[in-house]
């Protein structure tokens, strides 16, 4: 259950991002500048500012510290984990458009499981690898592809599509990794600690301001880099301390699911046949690799305690 709250919520902040940057919502706000760097930038900046605030005032720094053996690895999880995925999917649809960067974005259970059977840390199973394709192919679907909506195929656009759907792969798998050793709010601090430091040396806060955005659009930026990172990675990291990586990649393919459901209710958006059939076939795909929120507690056999 937790990495389909996750993916719930996650679906949540993309109907509503949607609506509010395409100016539906919140016009006097000028949200539809925002640029896609200082977008991602925020997200990550502020989840880290709201966790680290919250351990402080509670008195649990402690907590939050790593061993610094584990700290590179934790520090290239957030660059390229973390800060890539969300850039490039946010470039990706700048570049493109939404339909084409989720569908490469959602290639990610395909490199998870090619990834994770190469290396021999996951067995080859026709189900799992049945669940993945479905999973796909349900997303195929759900967005349209098969009802006439083509994809934009700009180069740059495709390439930053892919490399965010490397990114969350890498993500997936290297968080699994990291959860072994530490609780799921060490780690989500340490990489957003990490892409945040990042996004600073790339764009300095002068630019920022440079911006002149409205307190109206920092206010909403806030409060979507909660909705939309903060809560929504906590979950997901709840969920992959209990399940591998390939099951949870593919768990989080409800994403487009909620969305498409969320804005044919907020939004008065119908959902065609195609559409619905390939929400069936995603809720089949992730039922078929199994339940998403409490099997197979991989962090069990290290003696790790959750957090």
């Amino acid at each position: 259950m937790s990495i389909a709250a996750a993916a719930l919520l996650w679906g949540l902040s993309a109907t509503v991002g949607r609506a509010a940057f395409t100016g539906r919502v919140f016009p006097e706000a000028g949200i539809g500048r925002v640029d896609p760097l200082i977008l991602s930038q925020s997200r990550v900046t502020f989840s880290c500012a709201a966790v680290g605030l919250a351990f402080a005032t509670a008195g649990r720094t402690r907590r939050l510290r790593v061993r610094l053996a584990d700290f590179p690895k934790l520090f290239l999880l957030g660059l390229g984990g973390v800060a890539a995925s969300n850039y490039f999917y946010y470039l990706a649809v700048e570049r493109t458009n939404v339909g084409t960067a989720i569908i490469l974005q959602y290639t990610a259970p395909v490199w998870v499981l090619l990834y994770m059977v190469a290396r021999g840390r996951e067995p080859v199973s026709l189900r799992k690898a049945g669940s993945v394709l479905l999973a796909v192919a349900g997303i195929a679907l759900v967005i349209g592809l098969a009802g006439g909506r083509k994809m934009a195929l700009d180069p740059g656009g495709i390439a930053a599509a892919l490399t965010a759907a490397l990114s969350f792969s890498y993500y997936n798998i290297g968080g699994h990794d990291a959860l072994r050793r530490y609780d799921r709010w060490t780690v989500l601090f340490s990489t957003t600690l990490a892409a945040s430091l990042f996004w600073i040396l790339v764009n300095p806060p002068a630019k920022i301001l440079a911006a002149r955005y409205s307190p109206s659009a920092w206010l909403f930026l806030a409060g979507f880099s909660l909705v939309s990172l903060l809560l929504p990675y906590a979950f997901y990291f709840r969920g992959l301390e209990r399940v591998d990586p390939t099951r949870a990649v593919v768990a989080s393919c409800l994403e487009p699911v909620f969305s498409i459901l969320i804005a044919s209710l907020a939004l008065k958006e119908g959902v065609g046949g195609l559409e619905a059939a390939g929400i069936v076939m995603v809720l089949a795909a992730v039922l078929l690799a199994g339940n998403p929120g409490g099997e197979t507690r991989a962090r069990a056999a290290s003696g790790h305690g959750g957090g």
